[in-house]
């Protein structure tokens, strides 16, 4: 029987993605969680700005907590403006939480943001991937098939 498809996270405006982690890690389950955010810091997500590139998340005594992300000081803030490198908590269920806490630390997983965005509504949410790491031979795998599929694509333009 085939796995049940994930169902897609309704993206309305991406605003950072992290396209590292799929590279560097085996996806195998991915969240929706939104952000503890402060108006500042909305406004220059808004803008576009901010990245993921270095984060993770982590819970800590029942809360799920995003590292180490970067959303970087609203120009027009003034002394009102957010600590740029601050952790930020990620709202989940409870049930979602525990279900992370038992993954990261019976399985050995890593919880990893894949992308920041605003949904339909206008909200900022997290797209938060329970993954594990991959090994050198699995990345040199992974290029391998990708400049495969990018030669294929090349000999069908040519000659299809």
């Amino acid at each position: 029987m085939a796995r049940p498809q994930h169902k897609t996270f309704d993206k309305k405006k991406s605003v950072a993605e992290n396209r590292k982690a799929r590279f560097d890690y085996h996806i195998e389950d991915t969240f929706e969680a939104g952000i503890a955010l402060t108006g500042t810091e909305v406004k220059s997500l808004r803008f576009g700005e901010g990245s993921i590139g270095e984060s993770y998340a982590e819970i800590k005594n029942g809360e799920c907590w995003l590292v180490n992300s970067n959303v970087p000081e609203f120009s027009h803030g003034n002394r009102y403006n957010h600590v740029p490198k601050r952790p930020r908590k990620l709202l989940l269920h409870e049930r979602e939480i525990a279900r992370l806490q038992g993954a990261v630390e019976r399985k050995g997983m890593t919880l990893v943001p894949l992308s920041i965005y605003f949904n339909s509504r206008g909200r900022a949410k997290v797209e938060l991937a329970l993954a594990k790491g991959k090994n050198a031979a699995d990345k040199r795998h992974t290029i391998k098939e990708r400049d495969w599929k990018r030669e294929q694509g090349r000999i069908l333009r040519d000659h299809g």
